[in-house]
């Protein structure tokens, strides 16, 4: 009797083929990924999810010795603690996704290797685990905003700060996008996962994420600028502290490299995805 099959795999043939009809059919894996992520990074601790609010609280207090300080760096007039959360929130979420997107190959060889899904499923259910994540270091943000509020802290708020899903939106796929290179090219060099984790500790400082740009000038503010998180960070603090700056070109100029280097690396990461089994 001839049997009739009801779905057949076959190998890509294209280059640019996302099978993105499989990310909508393989939707519940997606979600069943965000809940693993969310639920197990935290298990068996005492806390628990309180770890996601002790983080930046702790983090805050270290950069407002330091930087604020010892070191006597400017916020522009903002009060420190907005200041430093601010940037903390905006760069975990960013640092997360990348970091997600980083290691999709090595942590997830196992699975990869005997059963058939989108890959691209585990990065994206990375990038939704994180925003919840996000989400509530941002409760924490506006608690603390609320609170200077009530003392009487004048705090300029101004209608670009309606952008912000926006500004959530470039952050998850700039971290997507570098993530899904470095995944790519570590899968076969796994020595440059020690440069990238050191690399991107340095990145955090060429982002203005505990200084303003108006403290950098000539040289310097030029290569800062360069940096295409920059815009987004300066838009957020200026939205809501009303210190920093926002520029439509910016954002544009963010955009645009976030669209770009998300192309090269579906590419990179759908040659990688055929044959990085014969190499993890």
């Amino acid at each position: 009797m001839k049997e009739g099959w009801t779905l057949v795999i076959r190998p890509r043939k294209r280059l640019l083929d996302l099978d993105l009809k499989g990310l909508w059919r393989y939707r519940d894996l997606w979600l069943m990924y965000v809940r693993r992520d969310i639920v197990t990074v935290y298990k068996q601790t005492v806390l628990g999810p309180l770890w996601f609010l002790i983080q930046p609280v702790f983090t805050t207090a270290m950069y407002m010795f330091v930087f604020g300080g010892l070191a006597g760096i400017s916020t522009d007039g903002a009060p420190q603690p907005l200041f430093y959360l601010s940037g903390i929130m905006m760069w975990n979420y960013f640092s997360e996704c990348f970091g997600v997107s980083s290691n999709v190959f090595t942590n997830n060889a196992g699975v990869f290797g005997k059963v058939y899904f989108p890959r691209l499923v585990v990065p994206l259910a990375g990038l939704t685990s994180n925003l919840v994540k996000m989400l509530i270091q941002l409760m924490l943000f506006v608690a603390v905003y609320i609170g200077y509020l009530i003392a009487g802290q004048e705090l300029s708020v101004n209608a670009t700060l309606l952008l912000f899903p926006f500004y959530v939106f470039l952050l998850a796929f700039h971290g997507l996008s570098w993530g899904l290179i470095v995944s790519s090219v570590t899968s076969k060099y796994r020595d440059i996962r020690f440069l990238v984790s050191f690399g991107m500790q340095l990145f955090m400082y060429a982002t203005p994420v505990i200084y303003p740009m108006s403290v950098a000038s000539g040289k310097v503010k030029a290569i800062l600028e360069l940096n295409p998180l920059t815009p987004v960070f300066e838009a957020f603090k200026y939205g809501c502290l009303g210190c920093g700056s926002f520029s439509w070109g910016g954002l544009l100029y963010s955009t645009v490299f976030m669209l770009v280097v998300l192309f090269i690396s579906v590419l990179i990461f759908n040659r990688t995805e055929r044959t990085f089994m014969d190499t993890v």
